[in-house]
């Protein structure tokens, strides 16, 4: 497994690799501190493509909070161990500075499909997103590039920007991998204290009882909402910051769940900001 530390070293790497016409590269972006989430993700890339590549840079621009930046999980030598064991081909680890150097100015700017959820409360976040996807993605150049759904509207925004600005990358979402207690797999689950590890299932728990209601027949969106919000209250150390309903596609507000459509979640526990969502399809 080569180590890669520059855009101008992994793209010549990848160059080289693509030995005949056939050969495919699947690209894991990531900010490190890997979980099962990010593994199956690496495991579903070498399943379908010839050379695989991993990188691990954590994101300054998509964070809206410094200390939430400086807090955030760093795991360097247990992540290359993990890439190693799966038989990741290259990691790409930039540094910042390598990243955005002295000078840099240029952004890429979502557009409708950032706004709600996640864009609402953290603004600026997803042009942090999509600006570090289009530099990983311009110096990787795979064919494949792998997302969680976990992340819902960050696939949305990804799967959007790549069709919208002609990328030719196929972007794949991989099913969200969970605990055997229903949380899902997050970097940030690490900084959870006992007492909020203990409550924070309920996450899932609330989106499942929504999901249920659904199943026998709800589709009024605001009755929907109510029995997520409803559970979270039973919860005292879970403190919700969103609870929305969406299109599946265009992610925008919906009243009455005639499409596929999306629940999505954003849940304090202490300082620990947790999200996860739940799909609904007629």
């Amino acid at each position: 497994m080569i180590i890669c530390t520059t855009p101008r070293e992994i793209r010549d790497w990848v160059r080289q690799q693509r030995v005949s016409p056939n050969t495919t590269v699947g690209f894991v972006p990531t900010m490190g501190a890997l979980h099962d989430g990010h593994l199956s993700l690496m495991r579903l890339a070498r399943k379908e493509c010839n050379v695989v590549v991993v990188s691990i840079f954590v994101n300054p621009l998509q964070f809206n909070v410094q200390a939430d930046f400086d807090k955030y999980p760093r795991t360097d030598e247990q992540d290359l161990t993990l890439c190693r064991e799966l038989g990741v081909d290259a990691v790409y680890m930039p540094t910042t500075d390598v990243m955005y150097p002295l000078g840099h100015e240029t952004t890429v700017l979502p557009g409708a499909t950032a706004e709600p959820m996640e864009g609402a409360g953290r603004p600026g976040h997803f042009a942090g997103v999509t600006t570090v996807v289009t530099k990983l993605f311009n110096s990787v150049q795979p064919d494949c590039a792998y997302f969680g759904q976990k992340d819902y509207q960050q696939l949305a925004v990804i799967r959007k920007m790549a069709d919208d600005l002609d990328m030719g990358i196929k972007i794949v979402g991989a099913p969200t991998v969970r605990a055997d207690d229903g949380l899902a797999m997050s970097s940030r689950n690490a900084r959870l204290s006992p007492q909020d590890r203990n409550a924070a299932p309920i996450v899932h728990r609330g989106l499942n009882a929504a999901k249920h209601a659904f199943d026998n027949g709800e589709r009024d969106a605001s009755n929907l909402c109510t029995i997520v919000s409803d559970m979270y209250a039973t919860e005292s150390l879970a403190h919700p910051e969103y609870v929305s309903i969406a299109n599946a596609r265009t992610l925008q507000p919906i009243k009455k769940v005639e499409d596929p459509a999306v629940i999505a979640v954003a849940v304090w526990f202490g300082d620990v900001r947790l999200i996860d969502n739940i799909e609904l399809r007629p």
